[in-house]
């Protein structure tokens, strides 16, 4: 089946990917594009968005998209950059504004009769994050919404299906932007809401045994929700034809290995464990180097994964747990490709010793799609729920160099704050929790002994997708009861705090 589709031109906004998210929650399927690689066939979308931006339009390196077979032939929203360019170099005017529009607004004025604004309360909350605004409307612009420090803070081409704003529908502190969203792409632009979990799993499912037959795949399980419900959507698709390994790289939490093997036995999956801990810890021996220690852990993995993969007879595909925002081309303010932040263990493909051709039925979805395509495929609630856990694991917990007895003490620090955020209903709050090893010791009192031993941080932070994300502010008395079982039960740590910093700056992760 054929989905409508919304084209998304990333300007380098760091909401580009809300927007999409948010437009999918609406049950339509959404692509985000960089400005500067508009596809030639636009033939399959029946909506475009441009995005935000952190150029300025009146800059020498102003962002110029080709718009000649977009506007005025498609159906076209603006939002803030682009809102702006269309009236900069269209007959309009932008200007530097008299202060820094940022943050929460209220609109003071909606045209009568508008659909774009249909069901939007007059003095609606909208978020504003720009440094210039646009003093004069475009050839053919009609006003049609403003707030009380933005005369122009909406508006529309006249003759045409091209709308224009100033503020950011996709973020929650626009309290009718998911409205405003629905206004444009259902009652505008006409575009079916039928993109749901459902039709992802009987497509998906469809796709991969056109694409696969009757060869075999085999699959590298993390025990993490995009791997689970990669392996479960493979699996109804291709049944015992799928190999799945599941390698204990000794990095892992407290007893991971073995209570999340049994779950995979019991959802039928035809898996094989492999305990390759030694060989791991032998691999990252004397690195401190964080970078260093996420490539040791990624070829150690790669080693152990291809040894087992030979051992199967005729396996022609290699399937991954790669997710939508894994594989988006981003653009930077300068139009070229974002910065890397980190090394990841899915993109960039394989080495060319494994001859293996590539599926990867999650690549079109984000997180929260991931969650929700597993809940129809009926995987187990607790799994879905799980945190995010890194592909190095602990390995990027322990700062510094790793050895089996580091890993011992952060395992038995991780188990006792994660239990208890369980115990004490806070784990399903949380996003994302774990701890820290830090490459100092401290001086401390047990009895009548000083002594000289580590100290651990926790962590524990609220987000979407990872992208940002502020700290949780746990209650005092868990953390103290925490804290005192952490130092009375775990031998060589005298010491446990409390990270309090949000991404960003800080990463969620401390290497």
């Amino acid at each position: 089946m054929q989905h409508d589709k919304v084209l998304i031109l990333d300007f380098g906004s760091q909401y580009t990917q809300l927007i999409a998210r948010r437009v999918r929650e609406l049950n339509i399927y959404s692509e985000i594009k960089p400005f500067n690689k508009i596809p030639s066939n636009l033939n399959q979308y029946k909506a475009v968005i441009l995005s935000g931006s952190p150029n300025s339009v009146r800059g020498e390196d102003a962002l110029h998209p080709d718009l000649s077979e977009i506007r005025s032939k498609k159906p076209m929203l603006a939002v803030c950059y682009g809102a702006q360019y269309l009236a900069h170099f269209s007959g309009g005017e932008v200007a530097p504004s008299n202060t820094r529009e940022y943050g929460r607004a209220n609109l003071s004025f909606i045209k009568k009769g508008e659909s774009f604004f249909d069901k939007v309360k007059s003095d609606s909350q909208v978020w504003m994050s720009h440094s210039d605004t646009i003093k004069a409307l475009p050839t053919n612009g009609v006003l049609i919404a403003s707030t009380h420090d933005v005369e122009n803070a909406a508006y529309r081409i006249d003759g045409e299906d091209t709308y224009a704003i100033q503020f950011h529908p996709e973020v929650y502190h626009s309290k009718d932007g998911k409205q405003i969203l629905e206004n444009f792409l259902v009652h505008i632009a006409g575009l079916r809401q039928d993109w749901t979990p459902q039709s992802f799993v009987e497509e998906t499912v469809e796709a991969i045994q056109e694409k696969v037959g009757n060869d075999k795949v085999v699959l590298g399980l993390s025990g993490g929700v995009d791997s689970t419900v990669a392996a479960v959507l493979l699996n109804k698709a291709i049944g015992k034809n799928l190999y799945c390994i599941f390698v204990n790289n000794g990095l892992l939490r407290k007893n991971e290995f073995e209570s999340v093997l049994n779950q995979y036995e019991g959802m039928g999956l035809n898996v094989k464990g492999v305990d390759a801990s030694k060989r791991f810890l032998d691999a990252l021996a004397g690195i401190e180097d964080p970078e260093k220690k996420r490539k040791a852990i990624g070829n150690a993995f790669i080693e152990v994964f291809d040894d087992e993969a030979h051992k199967l007879e005729d396996v022609k595909w290699l399937a991954q747990g790669t997710i939508y925002p894994d594989v988006i081309e981003s653009v930077s303010a300068t139009g070229g490709p974002s910065a890397t932040i980190k090394s990841h263990h899915n993109v960039g493909g394989l080495p060319d010793f494994m001859k293996l051709k590539i599926v990867e039925p999650l690549r079109a979805i984000f997180k929260d799609e991931v969650r929700r395509v597993g809940k129809t495929l009926g995987i187990d609630a607790e799994l879905l729920g799980r945190h995010p856990f890194p592909g190095p694991g602990l390995g990027i917990r322990i700062l510094g160099d790793i050895t089996a007895e580091k890993v011992r003490m952060l395992q038995e620090v991780d188990y006792i704050f994660i239990k208890g955020l369980k115990e004490w209903g806070l784990y399903d709050k949380v996003w994302q929790a774990g701890a820290m090893l830090l490459p100092v010791n401290s001086v401390g009192v047990m009895g009548d002994e000083r002594t000289y031993e580590k100290c651990v941080a926790l962590r524990a932070v609220e987000s979407t997708d990872g992208m940002t994300a502020d700290w949780v502010n746990l209650p005092y008395e868990f953390l103290q009861k925490t804290s005192n079982e952490i130092i009375n039960k775990v031998k060589g740590v005298n010491r446990v705090v409390y990270d309090i910093s949000s991404k960003p700056p800080a990463t969620i992760e401390w290497e």
